[in-house]
C-alpha cells in the first residue's frame, strides 16, 4: 500500500465475486520506454544528459516470506513528485513530463497535479526549458507541449477539464516517431528554444 504525500489513506479494495480485477500498473510503461530509450541514444551519442527522476518514498513494511524475496507491502512518498524528467542539453536545464491516454480528442488534466504545475512555473522563471510530451495511444501521436502553455490552460480551471487535442495542436508540436531515437524530443527543443542549431 502506498500512500500519498496529503495523507490520504485508501483501504485495500475488498474482492468482489462479480467485479473483475484490471491492472493498470503497466499502462503508458511503453511510451516511457521509449522516452527512456531515447534517453539512452541521446547519452550514448554525448548528444544530452537527461534521467528519469526516481520517486521518493519510505518503506514503512517488508514482509521477508524466504530470505531472498523480500517483499514491499506499505511504503509512504516521502515528498510530493514533480515532474518525469530533468537534464541538461547543449548547457541548458531540460525538465519534463510525460503523459499518455487512450483518448482521442483530448488530455485529462487530473493527470496534471497543482504541485506539478508550480515546479513547471519555477522552472521557467529561471530560463529552464519545461514541457511536456504527450502521446495519444490510440491515434498513435505524440506531442510536445511547451509548459507555458500546459500552465496557461491549467489556471482556466486548475485542471478540472480535459485539454482539447485542438489546443494542443494549435500550441505545441507534433514529435515525429523514429526508430532512432525513438521519441526525438530533441530535434524540436532545436528549432523551438535553441534556433535552429
Amino acid at each position: 500500500m502506498v500512500n500519498y504525500p496529503h495523507h490520504l489513506i485508501r483501504k485495500p479494495d475488498q474482492p468482489s465475486s462479480k467485479s473483475k480485477s484490471v491492472n493498470f500498473a503497466n499502462r503508458g510503461m511503453s511510451f516511457e520506454t521509449a522516452i527512456n530509450a531515447t534517453n539512452d541514444y541521446y547519452l550514448s551519442r554525448h548528444l544530452a544528459v537527461v534521467h528519469k527522476k526516481p520517486t521518493p518514498i519510505q518503506i514503512v513494511k517488508v514482509d521477508y516470506p524466504r530470505r531472498s524475496r523480500a517483499k514491499i507491502v506499505e511504503a509512504y512518498f516521502r515528498q510530493a513528485s514533480t515532474t518525469d524528467y530533468s537534464g541538461v542539453y547543449k548547457g541548458r536545464y531540460l525538465d519534463f513530463e510525460a503523459k499518455e491516454t487512450r483518448q482521442k480528442s483530448s488530455m485529462p488534466m487530473k493527470n496534471f497535479h497543482a504541485h506539478q504545475i508550480e515546479h513547471m512555473e519555477n522552472v521557467l522563471e529561471q530560463n529552464g526549458i519545461c514541457f511536456v510530451l504527450l502521446h495519444f495511444s490510440t491515434l498513435k501521436e505524440t506531442y510536445f507541449l511547451p509548459a507555458d502553455a500546459l500552465v496557461a490552460f491549467y489556471q482556466i480551471d486548475q485542471g478540472t477539464k480535459s485539454m482539447p487535442l485542438d489546443y494542443i495542436k494549435k500550441n505545441g508540436y507534433m514529435v515525429t516517431n523514429g526508430r532512432l531515437p525513438q521519441v526525438p524530443y530533441l530535434d524540436i527543443i532545436d528549432k523551438i528554444f535553441l534556433g535552429g542549431d
